[in-house]
């Protein structure tokens, strides 16, 4: 198992801290609105993830968590917390807004066949998680008070930034409109807001500093700590995060537990448009429902997403789309025509076998699904028996999760009624019987009724007399 480590810019062996074992975070959603198709591209490498890993032979604790509180507008910490502007163009409560749209992801999240994590977390669920882990950060002089809010200084440690391969002077916190004072260092950020410039803030805590609500940042490690400890295999998440969250992650993470916090860090590309990277900010975003809408399966957006490198950007389109659902239809109609054929082999051929290698290779060099797709697409064409060819095709799609063993066997649409079956039951007993003169007035009454009999191996069969 190789995969791409945003911290070293190499592909690496995956190594796992515990033999046999795959410890996986993954940032989720903050749940203030729907997720849009972009956001759930990296949802899908995810599970594309967590899916390789268990082929590759490692028992995954995949844990998640949800936002639903402390994300500010920017990335930085300005801006408004977004579940209170919500709350605000809506007129519903912070709590009802969190979990409408929790409920909506994870619909989505199952509509594109995609393994619930083993552990989803809330934000507002683990506030004392945070308010230690800020405790120890204190204790640790990685923090200073200033104008009613906790901050972590960049200056106490070494390497601010590494993940970003950027130099401080470049590094920027999001886009920012007004600079805080409070902060000595530019690129210093919120642990803790007691003096928001936001009054009658819903969401808030008693803490040692004062009554207010925890930085955004905070919340992942927090989190990703509590259920896997401070060294563990794998954090996912979007390009996006590179810069800032996960950049603040590793800052306060390391401070903390002194050592190295994550080994392996993966990040899935941008998906675009013609308008450039799709995001909620914009106001102009897509979400699955829109799909479901004009009639798309949510199966034919994940087989376009495998259709790209998760590294790399993908271009969405409808025209892009028509084209994934077509390719989806045919490999569905082909895998009813095997199923109606034969079961899969308990124990596929050499033939299958080597189809079956080549697709776990294409998985396990980086989640190489665009080479895996066109293994399973070279199966499907091959000369090999209908067993051998579902047993390849299932053990293909438990990894590129397209729902393929539930697909129905395909089944000839019987032509006639009742009563013209019942005639052909009585011409085969007339044949047996050796009556042949009233086998052939049957086969004259068929006739007249539009039908041909036809006699095959399995018996007698009625077309439609062109």
């Amino acid at each position: 198992m190789r995969i791409y480590n945003t911290m070293s810019r190499k592909v690496e062996e995956f190594v796992p801290i515990a033999e046999g074992h795959a410890s996986m975070y993954c940032c989720g959603p903050t749940v203030y609105n729907y997720a849009h198709i972009g956001n759930l591209r990296t949802y899908i490498f995810e599970d594309l993830l967590h899916r390789t890993l268990e082929r590759a032979g490692y028992k995954v604790k995949h844990v998640m968590n949800i936002t639903d509180v402390g994300h500010l507008t920017g990335d930085g910490d300005d801006g408004e917390d977004k579940m209170e502007k919500s709350a605000r163009e809506t007129g519903r409560s912070v709590w009802d807004i969190a979990a409408f749209y929790t409920d909506a992801f994870f619909s989505d999240e199952k509509d594109l066949n995609i393994i619930r994590p083993d552990i989803v977390c809330r934000a507002t669920d683990h506030i004392q998680d945070m308010i230690d882990l800020i405790r120890k950060l204190e204790e640790g002089g990685h923090t200073y008070t200033s104008g009613g809010n906790v901050y972590f200084s960049i200056d106490s440690i070494d390497d601010y930034g590494k993940l970003a391969k950027l130099n401080l002077d470049e590094l920027r916190s999001g886009a920012r409109i007004d600079v805080d004072s409070n902060k000595r260092n530019p690129k210093d950020f919120v642990l803790w807001f007691t003096n928001s410039k936001f009054k009658d803030q819903a969401m808030m805590w008693d803490s040692p500093w004062g009554r207010g609500y925890p930085g955004w940042h905070i919340e992942c490690s927090a989190m990703s700590m509590k259920y896997l400890g401070d060294h563990f295999d794998i954090h996912c998440g979007g390009i996006d995060a590179i810069p800032v969250h996960h950049t603040n992650e590793i800052a306060q993470s390391e401070a903390a537990c002194g050592h190295v916090w994550v080994n392996y860090w993966c990040h899935g590309e941008f998906l675009v448009n013609d308008k450039g990277k799709m995001s909620k900010s914009s106001g102009e975003f897509l979400t699955l429902s829109v799909l479901k809408e004009k009639g798309y399966d949510p199966l034919d957006y994940r087989y376009f997403c495998l259709s790209g490198h998760y590294r790399s950007q993908l271009k969405f389109s409808y025209e892009a789309l028509d084209h994934a659902r077509a390719a989806r239809k045919a490999i569905v109609e082909k895998v009813s025509l095997l199923k109606a054929e034969a079961a899969p082999a308990a124990e596929p051929s050499a033939e299958a076998r080597g189809y079956m290698d080549a697709f776990d290779e294409a998985m396990e060099n980086d989640l190489s699904a665009p080479q895996a797709l066109s293994q399973f697409h070279m199966l499907l064409k091959c000369d090999m028996p209908a067993a051998d060819k579902l047993a390849a095709i299932y053990h293909m799609d438990a990894v590129l999760g397209l729902r393929l063993d539930e697909v129905e066997p395909h089944k000839e649409e019987r032509i006639g009624s009742d009563e013209d079956w019942k005639l052909v039951e009585e011409r085969a007993a007339a044949k047996k019987a050796r009556d042949f003169a009233r086998a052939d007035e049957i086969r004259q009454i068929l006739m007249e009724r539009g039908f041909i009999v036809k006699d095959t191996p399995q018996g007698a069969i009625l077309e439609k007399k062109m």
